[in-house]
Parts: C-alpha cells; structure tokens; sequence
C-alpha cells in the first residue's frame, strides 16, 4: 500500500513538472510502444514544454483577471506579495548588519591589541595624530616614540594595561592613587596622592626616560639630578638681605592642557603627549558610597598630584621660561636668585638693598604672566643680623641646621634610647621612626660631618625597633626637611 501511494506521488511530481500528455509520451517511449525511428520525439518534446509554458502564461493570465474582477482579492494579493518581499528585504537587511557589526568588532577587538582610540571624554579627540618630530626628539636625546603600542612596548607592559593607567573615568571603582596629608611645619596640613604601583612604575619610566634628560634651567634645584636643597641654598650664603617668595597651590595650578603642551613641546605626537600628560595627572576625586559600594568620583580638571614622581620635573620644565626671567630680573638689579619646587629665593649685599621694592614688584608681575600665583602670606625678608633660612638651611654664614631644632632632636634621640617610642612626637602624629630617619639624612645632606654622627645613632635605634625603608609603602608621614613644598616627602619617596 505504501508502494503504490509512493509511486503515485511520484507520477503526480513529474506531471507537475512537465505535462501530463509528455509524461504518457514518455511512459509510451520507455515501454516499448514507439521507437526513434517511427516519431521524433526531439519535435514532440519541444512542442510539449511550449505547450506546458503557454498554460502557465494562460494560467498566470487568467489568475489575474479573477484579481482585477475581484478588487479586494487583487489588493490583498498585493499586499501578501509587499508582505513577502518586506520580510525578505527586512532578512537580509538583518544579515546584512550583523555581518558589519562582526566585522566591526572583529577590527575594534584587533585595534585594542594595538592602538588606543579612546581614553575617556574629553581627552580622545587628539589621539588620531600619531606623527611625532623625530629630528627634535633625537636632538634631545629622548625616545623615539609616536603611538601608544610604541609607547607599552618601551614601559614593558601591555596596550590593555597603558588603557587602564591612562584611562580618564568620571566614575569608577579603581583608583590609582592613595591620598593622605601630612602636617605643615607652618600649620595644617598638605594633601598627598602617593600613586599606585603600577602607575608610579610608568611614572618612573616618564621621569627616567624622558623628563630628568631635559635640560633644567641652572638656577633651578629642586628634584634636579646632581642638585638638592644645599645646592639651592649656597648661592645665598653670607648675603646681607634673603628675600624668600612661595608660589601658591603650586601643583594643583598646573592642569592638564599645559602637562600635555611640555610632552608637545619635546616633540612628541598628539596621541603619546595625551597619554603621557593622563599617566602625570590627577582629577579631583570625591568618594562616594552607592548601596554599599565605593565609587571614585571625577571633580574638575586633571592636575598635578603632589607625591607623582614626575610632577616636580614636569614644573622645573614649565617653569623655565619663569627661571629665565627672574634670573635675568635678579642679575639686572645685582640680586642673586634660585628656585626648589615653589620656593623662590633672591638675596643681596646691602648696596643694592634700595632695589628690594623694584624685585618684589617685578617679579610678581613675572610669576603673574607666566601663569603662577605668589602666596601672600609667604614672603619673608630676612637681614643679616636675624637667622636667614633658604628652603630650611641656615646661610647667615654657611650651610647649616637650625640650631634650636637641632638641639630638640638630639634630645628626642636621647629620649627614646632612654625610654623608648612610646610618647615620643617629632612633627604631628606621623610615623617617628620614619621621621627620625628622614631628619637625619636631612642633617647629612647639609653637614655630613654632623649628620654621619645622626646617621650612626639613628641607625642602632631603627635596628632595635626592626625598621625597614620600605616602611614607607604604609604612606608614612616623613619630615625630610622642615619646610617648602616637596621636602617633607621627599624622604618619604627617595630616601637614602
């Protein structure tokens, strides 16, 4: 039985596909009836499929004319017909898209092995410029870098991980940076953001690489290879008149549009000066809790964080056209002058003791168009029969210490031999062993004579109290020298 409906459905689909008389013509053939030679078939098979297409014309033909007779069926048909097509149109469409969204993120997935197009609004509309001017980086020595995959290839790490150090978030769970204070000899406190890791790595290799083979202006010494606050201090010594002057929220005044313009102006492109002024900056950051989870923030302008390994030979570079101009300032007038960090510094003899009013009313006009702010409660003019300090050294007659913090240091040192730590306070509420530490390599660094005697006693009391260096990874509040801008953490981040 299933046979026979098998073979039926068969007979019914070559029908279908020819005519039913060429089907029993064929039949006819195969079963022996005629042969070639009594009919030609090639005639007969032609006028079949001619008749088979006449009928499906006829078919077709008349189809339509029920459709136009019957308006609604011919409409509806017309409508199942844009239906259809629709559907069909709207398939490939959708097949169409997919196929460009694969191949979209196909080429996005392969650009972030090697590029880096965006890093946050606001800072991705200068990365397409990947032209560095290599006759002027050569010229200064540094590396030839043009585009983000050059540059983690020199830092050694990946594109992924340079997205992520550079990456400018409004709001994030991350953050590369932990801020603290420490006290102020002259009262409050300054805020620090120490880096994380991984970014004072990259950081480190900015500063190593690129800043510290800049060349600094002469008068300048503060963070300088080959200089320090005793170098800054000896051009004033024995002067009859110290003039000391402080520039006001020096590294918060410092943002990102003129970070970015020194990684310019060394010659490098658009797209690796933008990453390396975000790798050097910080946004203001307010920490806010969301059902239980903290979120970082993003308040204002990127700028200069204080505790940065690069941030003080970022300003020793934007700030050598101030150097130049107040050096120039000073010599026209017979004034000596130098600068550490934020710390400006003229002195004199006598003689030209009138001309103090015509230095401090020029060079407030010269700090004031070179984009920095002098803080008004900062300066101090000191003659020679009181004790003149630069940057904490004492120079009425040579380098020295301070006798009066001397003399309390050599007794807080008696004090814990004696009795111990407990109780025992150098500068506000920070670590004491750190502190001690960083005074007497301060000491050292100003009168190695003194400071080796300091160094040795110190050292019996970080030995007994099983001190290390790296202590200071716990963000320790260390005292290098008892005043200016970077002296009380830089112990804390170059000790020894």
């Amino acid at each position: 039985m299933a046979d026979a409906a098998t073979r039926k459905q068969e007979i019914y689909d070559k029908i279908k596909e020819s005519s039913k008389s060429q089907y029993i013509l064929e039949e006819m053939k195969r079963l022996g009836f005629w042969n070639d030679g009594q009919v030609d078939f090639d005639t007969v098979n032609q006028y079949f499929k001619e008749e088979t297409e006449l009928s499906k014309q006829l078919q077709k033909l008349l189809k339509e004319k029920r459709l136009v007779e019957n308006p609604e069926a011919f409409l509806a048909q017309k409508h199942k017909e844009r239906k259809a097509a629709s559907k069909q149109s709207q398939k490939e469409t959708k097949e169409l898209r997919e196929k460009l969204r694969e191949e979209k993120a196909d080429r996005w997935k392969q650009s972030k092995e090697k590029d880096i197009i965006f890093l946050g609004e606001g800072y991705s509309h200068t990365l397409h410029d990947k032209t560095s001017q290599q006759d002027r980086l050569r010229q200064g020595g540094l590396p030839i870098l043009q585009t983000a995959e050059e540059v983690a290839k020199a830092m050694g790490i990946t594109i992924g991980q340079l997205r992520f150090l550079a990456f400018s978030r409004k709001n994030a769970k991350v953050n590369h940076y932990i801020r603290f204070q420490i006290p102020k000899k002259t009262g409050g406190f300054r805020h620090i953001s120490a880096p994380q890791p991984k970014l004072k790595a990259a950081q480190h290799w900015i500063l190593e690489h690129i800043l510290n083979k800049v060349t600094m202006h002469p008068n300048a010494h503060g963070c300088v290879i080959g200089r320090s606050i005793k170098t800054n201090a000896v051009p004033h010594v024995g002067k009859d008149v110290v003039i000391n002057q402080d520039l006001k929220n020096f590294f918060p005044s410092i943002v990102y549009s003129r970070i970015r313009g020194v990684f310019k102006a060394l010659g490098y492109s658009d797209q690796v000066a933008t990453i390396f002024a975000l790798l050097c900056s910080e946004p203001k950051i307010l920490e806010v809790s969301v059902l239980g989870e903290e979120y970082y923030a993003q308040r204002g302008e990127r700028f200069l964080p204080q505790g940065s390994p690069c941030s003080p030979a970022i300003t020793n570079i934007l700030c050598k056209k101030l150097d130049y101009r107040l050096a120039g300032l000073a010599a026209k007038y017979g004034f000596t002058y130098t600068r550490y960090v934020d710390d400006l510094t003229f002195s004199t003899t006598y003689e030209q003791y009138e001309q103090i009013t015509t230095i401090l009313k020029y060079s407030r006009r010269i700090v004031r168009e070179e984009n920095f702010t002098l803080h008004p409660d900062k300066l101090r003019v000191m003659k020679k029969g009181v004790r003149q300090e630069v940057t904490g050294v004492v120079v009425n007659e040579k380098p020295n210490i301070e006798k009066k913090s001397l003399k309390r240091f050599r007794a807080l040192l008696y004090q814990i031999e004696k009795d111990g730590l407990e109780g025992k306070v150098w500068t506000g509420k920070a670590d004491l062993l750190s502190q001690i530490h960083g005074y007497a390599n301060f000491i050292n660094q100003i009168d190695s004579e003194k400071g080796k005697k300091y160094k040795e006693q110190v050292n019996v009391i970080l030995e007994r109290y099983n001190y290390k260096d790296n202590h200071r990874k716990q963000y320790v509040k260390t005292v290098a020298k008892p005043k200016g801008l970077l002296g009380k953490i830089r112990s804390f981040f170059n000790k020894g």
